[in-house]
């Protein structure tokens, strides 16, 4: 092996090396503006996740076009909250992947929600959400998202 063949070997091996670590830069702010939505709507505090949403947003729910965050957020997620005591999710798990401007998150998870009035039972749901993310300038943001739910199995 001369000089020539180990330089360029290395310069090859660096690129591959600065792609990786950049793309997993990258897939370290998607995930961390969805954990931010996810985490806002634990807190049940949604008052700045309409930063984490382009405003040409989309927002669809177990078979429903929700429309842009902004009406999602008041006309849907907003005034739920008001009936909520809690909302927790477990055994949540992420994945991300980067084309270019564009991620695509798929997330599965349950979640348990209980609410003020005592005389509604808890509810507990197995959940898939969907997403699409544009990178704007430097920022990642929510431009599609898609969640579903459905009752938990309980073994018989």
């Amino acid at each position: 092996m001369n000089f020539r063949t180990s330089w360029a070997g290395l310069a090859v091996a660096a690129v591959i090396a600065s792609s990786a670590q950049a793309q997993s830069t990258e897939e370290q702010a998607v995930s961390a503006v969805v954990s931010a939505y996810k985490d806002a709507i634990e807190r049940m505090d949604v008052s700045k996740t309409p930063a984490l949403f382009w405003t040409d947003s989309a927002i669809f729910e177990n078979g429903g076009v929700e429309g842009s965050f902004a009406y999602y957020l008041e006309h849907h997620l907003g005034p739920e909250f008001d009936d909520l005591a809690g909302f927790d999710f477990r055994d949540h798990e992420m994945k991300v992947e980067i084309d270019g401007d564009t991620a695509f998150v798929s997330e599965t998870y349950t979640y348990h929600i209980t609410f003020k009035d005592d005389a509604r039972e808890a509810i507990e749901r197995r959940g898939v959400a969907t997403s699409v993310l544009r990178k704007r300038g430097d920022e990642w943001r929510f431009a599609r998202y898609h969640s579903s739910a459905r009752p938990l199995r309980r073994p018989a």
